[in-house]
């Protein structure tokens, strides 16, 4: 067999053993959606070796999508650290075989402590899920590996059976977008989901703004002055009435000459622009821009609830900030 062919025979073996699981989604799952659900502590992971890899990751996971849980490690749970256990909290043990050492000698000490337990197992006739309230069976018929030795179709069925615990749980709890960013604040994927428009926009003496009555030679000054390619028109009491952008300015100079920069701002603003509120998030704004029609643009008004012009947000703010 060739390199190539043993690859892609790994992979199909992985992905055999993923698609497996399908059947058994069935009660067991909704009674450990249910039970963490109904939980008052939180889901301590637990795990040996290759499966204590994977239980590190599905307590982030977890931790991440909103069911508080972290990683313990059984061999270090013996030699104290079962007092992070408490009665309230929940314990997904991982064992392919069901009789891992460290983890089954765990066992007596979870149950007097009164935490209920979930057996993320390859073997149901096992000491891990006889002494388990709930059993998520993760059993693959043969490992890719070809020795038959090393956990890998196992590993990669419990790391899905992990991901459909936690998605399962997450949508149970209607968590949302701004849920998730509280978990995730560093980073672009923070700056996307925090990021809001009023700490990106222009406001204030940035905010460039003048008078339909004025002429579009001023208007271009304070364009110039600005520097964002743009400025709204508003009224005397402030509210937006449309926006003047240094495009307008070179198409009628093309169209009509320098005479055309005597010509009043109301004449040539466009009317009824796309705005956007300074609450709204930063990725809503940069949504507008590229889904407008009929061709994306670049700049966005910020009006109050009152329709007055409060600032601008620029495209390039958003790149700056990386949420582009």
């Amino acid at each position: 067999m060739t390199i190539i062919e043993q690859a892609r025979t790994v992979l199909k073996m992985e992905a055999e053993a993923i698609e497996s699981l399908i059947p058994r989604i069935n009660g067991q799952f909704t009674a450990a959606v249910t039970m963490v659900m109904e939980g008052k502590g939180r889901v301590i992971v637990t795990g040996m070796g290759k499966s204590g890899h994977v239980g590190r990751k599905i307590a982030a996971t977890l931790a991440s999508t909103g069911t508080p849980a972290f990683f313990l490690h059984p061999a270090e749970a013996i030699h104290g650290d079962l007092g992070m256990v408490t009665s309230d909290d929940i314990v997904l043990a991982i064992s392919n075989s069901g009789e891992t050492g460290e983890v089954v000698s765990i066992i007596p000490a979870i149950k007097r402590i009164g935490a209920r337990m979930i057996a993320m197992c390859g073997r149901e006739q096992s000491t891990l899920v006889q002494n388990a309230d709930v059993f998520l069976d993760v059993k693959v018929e043969q490992e890719a590996c070809p020795l038959g030795l090393a956990p890998t179709a196992s590993t990669t069925a419990t790391l899905a059976m992990g991901d459909a615990l936690a998605v399962a749980l997450l949508c149970t709890k209607n968590f949302t977008p701004e849920e998730f960013a509280l978990f995730h604040p560093g980073g672009s994927l923070g700056r996307k989901l925090l990021l809001t428009v009023a700490n990106v926009m222009h406001s204030g003496e940035d905010n460039p703004v003048i008078t339909p009555d004025r002429t579009v030679k001023e208007a271009l000054f304070v364009i110039t002055a600005k520097g964002l390619g743009v400025t709204s028109v508003i009224d005397q009491q402030g509210n937006l009435m449309g926006i003047l952008t240094d495009g307008d300015i070179r198409r009628g100079l093309e169209r009509t000459g320098h005479e055309f920069l005597d010509g009043q701002v109301g004449a040539l603003m466009t009317k009824t622009p796309r705005t956007i509120t300074a609450d709204k998030l930063a990725a809503q704004a940069l949504n507008i821009m590229e889904k407008n029609k009929p061709r994306p643009i670049t700049v966005l008004p910020v009006v109050d609830k009152d329709n007055k012009a409060i600032g601008i947000i620029h495209l390039t703010d958003l790149l700056r900030q990386g949420v582009v």
